[in-house]
Parts: structure tokens; C-alpha cells; sequence
């Protein structure tokens, strides 16, 4: 699930791209729904609103399934959805924060509960780990938007506070509350992101053994599948030599 904390995680996934291409459409449009509820249809006016599409769109998700969630969420017979986070351990003692979106409270708190008891885990209180991690806002841009120098003065020009480049892409972060003007400079500066997210990153890390990694990715995968899920972060580690054995098995 797009959301998913990228520091040093595993994306491990096997046989399910159709199956959770499905699922994530649908959490994708239920986020598109409940901006244009809560504010403005036009994502010119509705900071939430814009910042969901853009996901969408990064995901491939269909213009007219935007348009129809952003319609969905203008119309007046729109399902009523909580933003509800959970907070837990995982095996090993892994932070976890489960963001959701739920129309009842009282179904998706013992689901997320459940998932945690089956993995060793437990849930905890509000703000029992979100301690342990920092809100912030997260832009990724492709290798194709520029070297490492354009990058990194159009995020200072752009107000960011840090453009981490790896193999793979460029990472901006800035604070939350400010990602809805610093990613707008980006777009004039740089052109569209490939997603622009609130995250929650890990201060520290929890290093897992084989064991324990393959129990918490058999948490995640629970919590992902759970339609009331839409974001899933937690800050374990593996070593090189687990994340071989885990994708090779």
C-alpha cells in the first residue's frame, strides 16, 4: 500500500499485483472521496483534495474513477469516514502506526487488534509509539526530473528540508504542514511529483531476524488487506543477508 514507511522496509509482494491494484484503487478513490467532502471538489481550492489526486494519478488510477470518487464526495448521500489512527507493536517489538479510514469504529478496532494478537503483537494506546516517529511531508520525483544539484536547489528554493537521491529516485521531505506549498513550487520547478504523502518516518530503527521479519510482513500484509487500512508505517530493519532469504523463500 502506497504509504508504507520506505526506510529500509520491505515491499515484499508476491502474485497479488491485480488483486492489491484493485484494493488500492479503491482506498485511493475513498481518500479522493473524503477531501472533496471535507473541502472544496476543485483540487485548486482544496489542498487535500489535490494531494490525493496526485497519488492517484502516480498509481495509474484512471481519470474517470477520480472524477467519480470527487463526485461521490460532492454528493449529499456520501458515507461518513473517520480518520482513525491505531498504534501498536509488532514481532520484536516493531513500532506500527495503522492509519484508516472507517464508517465503524466498531469494526475496524477489533480487526486491527486481531492482527496484531495473531503476529505476537499487541495494540496499544494512542500515541503509545507515534512518539518514536516524526510527521512530516514526503515528495518523490523520478531519476528523470534532474541531477542531484537540481534537486537540491529546487527544494531549498522550494522551502524543504531535506533531498535525499538514491538509485532509484529523489526523496524531498519537508514539514506537514507545509507540503501543500513546497510541492507546488516543486511542480512549477521540477513538473509533477511521482507521489506527494504525509508519512510518519522512524527516529530510530528495530533490526529483525529472519523470523521475526517474516512474521511482520505477514502483519502488514493483514493490515493492507483490510479495506478500512489506507497506510501502514512501522520501523523495522532487515540486514541484507534477511531481505535475501526473505525474497528468495
Amino acid at each position: 500500500m502506497a504509504g508504507h514507511s520506505q526506510f529500509k522496509n520491505i515491499m515484499h509482494r508476491k502474485g497479488k499485483q491485480d488483486k492489491m491494484r484493485a484494493k488500492l484503487f479503491s482506498k485511493l478513490g475513498r481518500e479522493i472521496t473524503v477531501a472533496a467532502k471535507t473541502g472544496a471538489p476543485d483540487p485548486a481550492m482544496n489542498a487535500k483534495l489535490r494531494l490525493a489526486i496526485i497519488n492517484a494519478r502516480a498509481e495509474n488510477m484512471p481519470k474517470e474513477n477520480i472524477e467519480r470518487a470527487i463526485k461521490k464526495g460532492s454528493g449529499v448521500d456520501t458515507e461518513n469516514y473517520d480518520e482513525v489512527r491505531y498504534e501498536g507493536y509488532g514481532p520484536g517489538g516493531v513500532a506500527v502506526i495503522v492509519e484508516t479510514l472507517t464508517d465503524n469504529r466498531n469494526r475496524t478496532a477489533p480487526a486491527v487488534r486481531s492482527y496484531f494478537t495473531k503476529a505476537g503483537g499487541a495494540m496499544g494506546e494512542t500515541n503509545s509509539v507515534s512518539f518514536m516517529f516524526s510527521r512530516i511531508g514526503e515528495i518523490v520525483y523520478p531519476l528523470s526530473a534532474g541531477n542531484t544539484d537540481k534537486l537540491f536547489e529546487a527544494g531549498i528554493e522550494a522551502g524543504a528540508d531535506d533531498i535525499v537521491s538514491d538509485e532509484n529516485s529523489h526523496v524531498i521531505s519537508c514539514t506537514f504542514e507545509s507540503i501543500g506549498d513546497v510541492s507546488k513550487t516543486l511542480e512549477t520547478l521540477l513538473g509533477q511529483a511521482s507521489s506527494v504523502k504525509i508519512i510518519w518516518k522512524p527516529s530510530t530503527t528495530t533490526s529483525l531476524n529472519e523470523e521475526k521479519a517474516a512474521s511482520m510482513l505477514k502483519l502488514i500484509d493483514a493490515l493492507e488487506e483490510d479495506d478500512d487500512v489506507q497506510n501502514v508505517f512501522s520501523n523495522f530493519e532487515v540486514s541484507d543477508e534477511v531481505m535475501a532469504k526473505l525474497t528468495a523463500s
